[in-house]
């Protein structure tokens, strides 16, 4: 973790201009695939999808709650991803990480953890994949 200087905080603005997360960005093979796992499995919306004159579609996600913060899913319509273009993993907080482990199972989803990991004070993880091999994580805070 980077440490900055008390000074820093200090200043006027320092942070000010940036106000949340606002997508995560993840290259996608087959954009309806896609958008049926974040539907189905995680249980997000599809907020809007649109093709560009590129040939690139986009397909932004978000939890039917709260469009806070939003999944882009990024499709090309072919198999070439680009090494630069995944992302290495997108965590969900969940409030019972062994019974979303278990839900997941009768999707069969690809599993990298069968149980979940206890890490730093207590909090549990569990990661699993996507329809393109895509890093996903459960998080379940020590505090639940």
């Amino acid at each position: 973790m980077v440490t900055l200087p008390d000074e820093l905080y200090k200043m006027k603005g320092v942070f000010s201009l940036i106000h949340k997360l606002e997508h995560i960005g993840v290259m996608v093979k087959d954009m309806d695939a896609s958008i049926r796992f974040y539907t189905e499995v995680i249980g997000m919306k599809l907020v809007k999808r649109k093709a560009l004159a590129d040939g690139v579609e986009l397909g932004f996600m978000s939890f039917p709650d709260s469009d806070k913060i939003e999944i882009e899913l990024i499709g090309r319509g072919h198999d070439g991803l680009p090494d630069n273009g995944l992302v290495h993993h997108i965590a969900f907080t969940v409030s019972d990480i062994q019974a979303e482990i278990d839900r997941l199972k009768t999707f069969n989803v690809k599993l990298m953890d069968e149980t979940p990991r206890t890490i730093l004070e207590g909090d549990l993880i569990a990661f699993f994949f996507g329809p393109d091999g895509e890093r996903l994580e459960f998080f379940q805070p020590a505090s639940q």
